[in-house]
């Protein structure tokens, strides 16, 4: 098969088109991959920000395909269906957080596309019990976003809690799904950007943001409630200082840069400051659900697999409308 593969950190994706088809073991899917989404998380792992992957590595963990080959043990699956396979990849289902119902939190957890190869190639295997059955409204390349973008997304929104006025910091492909589950549930979205990115700007005003501005320009309006998507740590205080008292702040990347140092009056009155680790199954089965009935619209942009470099470089960059999807 061809795959795009990380043998260094820190050094561009191989380009491998006779890399070996992986053979699936007892509870696990081979899966024919169509689409895989492309995420600021694969450029955390690439860049060596998440310290634990295991090389030689095949990214992507957005990945959209049908089943090839079933292996033992698997309930609930058949040949030529189509699933969804996300980050989270297998937890112990034994510790006190996975009987809890927080298995994101489980320290034997392994990821897709980080400790388990992902979705960057023309197959990948997956643990049944952590794959999604997927809305047939979305096309491969339109569901991809949902698996990581959208699930992370809808965590860190449910966890902001009520609010009327909640404020978007970073517009990507997390936040412009995101807004659509907001709107959907009537409340006013406040778009911040990075300085000068008019674009993003734009783009969040078509899907309903009622103001879009800078991200060093105040908020023209309090806060109930703010979404932090950019990895960026001095956004923690500019949005506790825009949101009114009892808000939550939820950080949603999986890697952020240092927070600086604030004024307690900052956190005052009840203020909370949160992050959102992984996700859980739960997440998976509510967000897909709900993004069917709202139906949520992911904006995408193709490259092929052997241009996943050039994906790569476009979300660092910040020239992306929404999310790049490998189209395989």
């Amino acid at each position: 098969m061809r795959a795009m593969v990380l043998h260094t950190v820190g050094e561009p994706l191989r380009y491998e088109p006779e890399y070996p088809v992986p053979r699936p073991g007892p509870g696990q899917l081979l899966i024919r991959v169509r689409a895989c989404g492309v995420c600021r998380t694969d450029l955390h792992v690439l860049d060596g920000d998440l310290t634990a992957p295991v090389l030689p590595l095949i990214p992507g963990h957005e990945i959209v395909g049908t089943v090839e080959a079933v292996g033992e043990q698997v309930q609930g699956f058949q040949g030529g269906e189509r699933v969804g396979v996300p980050w989270l990849g297998h937890t112990c289902d034994e510790c006190r957080f996975c009987r809890n119902g927080q298995e994101n939190l489980c320290d034997a957890a392994r990821f897709t596309g980080y400790q388990i190869d992902g979705g960057y190639a023309d197959y990948t295997i997956a643990d049944a019990d952590y794959c999604f059955q997927l809305p047939s409204d979305f096309s491969d390349r339109d569901a991809a976003p949902l698996l990581c973008a959208g699930l992370i997304g809808y965590r860190a929104w449910r966890m902001a809690g009520p609010a009327r006025r909640i404020g978007f910091y970073g517009f990507g492909a997390a936040a412009h799904i995101a807004i659509q589950v907001a709107r959907f549930h009537e409340q006013q979205v406040y778009a911040f950007t990075r300085p000068g990115d008019h674009e993003s700007q734009d783009f969040a005003r078509r899907l309903g943001a009622v103001w879009a501005g800078d991200s060093n320009h105040p908020a023209p309006d309090t806060l109930d409630a703010a979404l932090l998507f950019a990895p960026v740590g001095d956004l923690v205080p500019a949005a506790l200082a825009a949101t009114d008292k009892g808000a939550t702040v939820v950080c949603a990347g999986i890697h952020m840069s240092d927070i600086p140092s604030f004024a307690y009056r900052l956190l005052w009155e009840e203020r909370c400051v949160r992050s959102v680790a992984n996700l859980t199954r739960r997440d998976g089965d509510e967000f897909l659900s709900l993004a069917g009935q709202i139906p949520i619209r992911t904006t995408t942009q193709a490259f092929e697999l052997n241009q996943a470099n050039e994906a790569l470089a476009a979300l660092r960059e910040g020239r992306l409308e929404g999310a790049a999807v490998l189209v395989t």
